[in-house]
């Protein structure tokens, strides 16, 4: 096979994900690449590439990059953000992709007419903004495959999981590909499953904080494999704060009590009740707590859990529809005071310091930048954060990867990085076709 330089843009790079895997992919085919272009605007994002490669034409916001300065290229590589589209337009209902951040890679397709890209998205793509429910997917990916088909590509696209690519994590992508030869079949790959523990570190500093005494205190090491640590859900996985007693002690009747109150306040009886559009999660009245938990000392023992900050004290919410400027639809929760004040479970998942403790025999759940460090793992008889290398590990990112920024920085960027596995067996896929296009374009060039 004739061998040549794979040159390549990479759009919204994030860390570089997207690159690797495209890299490793071509390489494996005896094929040179070259990245001529990488966009990105998170100054600690630009930093991480920075200190991972070498030799990358950088820019910033590609909103501001014109088409003459982009140089040419044989494939765009795309993690785009997705942006909601209008809901007027032309084409199944809602505007043309101009403005959002899917044009830039849709103008730039246009202009330098690539051989061939991979983008991708979050699972949410596939169905937002259906136009009916029973639909396979939603009018804003068939905006975009018949933009994409528009411009000449043999276009597909498949939802893909890391968990079945060798990373003990789940996470589902969307993955949208074309070529201008043929579609690339993006369906049987090859399954291979991971364990946690085969990416752990041990012998690290654990956390000795009030939190974790109380769990430690309350449960051992053996019986936190797995749980969550939440108060609005529940699930024999799940601890509340009232279980370790986080925010002072609490009876037992009292924790009955929150028990009882915190599965109650999600049924729809008491929406239909208070006359307001159901939510999962209302506010309730004494009156109202007090048949399904009928007790003389009731309003003392909600006050005690509110003065503590297990319960607050509100209105309940009710839904707020708006007609905006441009005709559409602004739904939002204000308090109804008209209706009276009740009581309701205070604080979520990302209330806590620590809301997931993983299971090293099991996976990691999706970790997204709201709270990848509140994840924990066991590590001897503590509990520790999960490291930025075994962050780096659930993407099946390289050894001599780094992240040279801030904890903080370094979480929110693996909280929206592409899995490089992942991207990897795509691009396999790709360059295989682009292996026997290539070979067929040579073979003809007269001698």
């Amino acid at each position: 096979m004739h061998k040549r330089k794979v040159k390549f843009i990479d759009l919204f790079a994030g860390m570089g994900g997207m690159k690797l895997g495209f890299e490793n992919a071509f390489k494996k085919h005896g094929f040179e690449t070259e990245c001529v272009m990488t966009s990105e605007i998170k100054p600690y994002a630009i930093k991480t590439l920075m200190a991972n490669f070498s030799g990358e034409n950088f820019v910033g916001d590609i909103f501001k990059v014109r088409n003459e300065a982009i140089p040419d290229f044989d494939f765009l590589l795309g993690g785009f953000p997705c942006q909601p589209f209008s809901a007027s337009g032309k084409r199944f209902g809602f505007q043309d992709t101009r403005g959002t951040l899917f044009f830039e890679i849709e103008r730039i397709l246009e202009a330098k007419k690539p051989y061939g890209f991979i983008l991708e998205n979050v699972e949410g793509l596939i169905k937002h903004d259906l136009e009916n429910k029973k639909d396979k997917i939603g009018r804003t990916l068939k905006t975009i495959l018949i933009k994409l088909r528009e411009l000449g590509y043999q276009v597909s696209y498949n939802l893909l999981d890391s968990i079945d690519f060798n990373l003990p994590q789940s996470r589902k992508r969307v993955f949208i590909v074309g070529t201008r030869e043929k579609e690339i079949d993006l369906t049987d790959f090859p399954t291979k499953r991971a364990k946690l523990r085969e990416i752990l570190e041990t012998g690290l500093d654990t956390v000795s904080t009030t939190f974790t005494k109380k769990l430690l205190q309350n449960y051992s090491i053996e019986e936190l494999y797995g749980k969550s640590i939440k108060d609005k859900r529940g699930g024999k996985n799940n601890i509340h704060s009232w279980d370790i007693e986080i925010k002072g002690a609490v009876s037992p009747k009292q924790k009955l009590l929150l028990n009882k109150l915190f599965k109650e306040r999600r049924k729809k009886k008491w929406a239909e009740e208070n006359g307001i559009d159901w939510m999962d999660g209302m506010s309730l009245s004494l009156e109202q707590i007090n048949t399904f938990f009928p007790d003389k000392k009731l309003k003392e023992l909600l006050d005690d859990l509110v003065d503590k900050g297990y319960l607050k004290f509100e209105h309940p919410k009710k839904l707020v529809r708006e007609v905006t400027e441009n005709g559409g639809i602004k739904k939002f929760r204000t308090f109804d005071e008209d209706l009276p004040k009740g009581y309701n479970i205070v604080t979520g998942k990302l209330s806590f310091e620590i809301n997931k403790i993983l299971d090293p025999e099991d996976i990691a759940p999706t970790l997204v930048a709201t709270d990848v460090s509140r994840i924990a793992v066991v590590d001897g008889s503590g509990l520790r954060k999960l490291s930025i290398r075994e962050g780096l590990r659930l993407f099946g990112y390289p050894e001599w990867y780094k992240i040279p920024v801030k904890e903080k920085e370094a979480f929110d960027l693996l909280g929206n990085t592409v899995a490089v596995p992942v991207m990897e067996a795509v691009a396999i896929r790709t360059a295989e076709i682009y292996a026997s296009y290539n070979q067929l374009t040579t073979s003809t060039v007269p001698v």
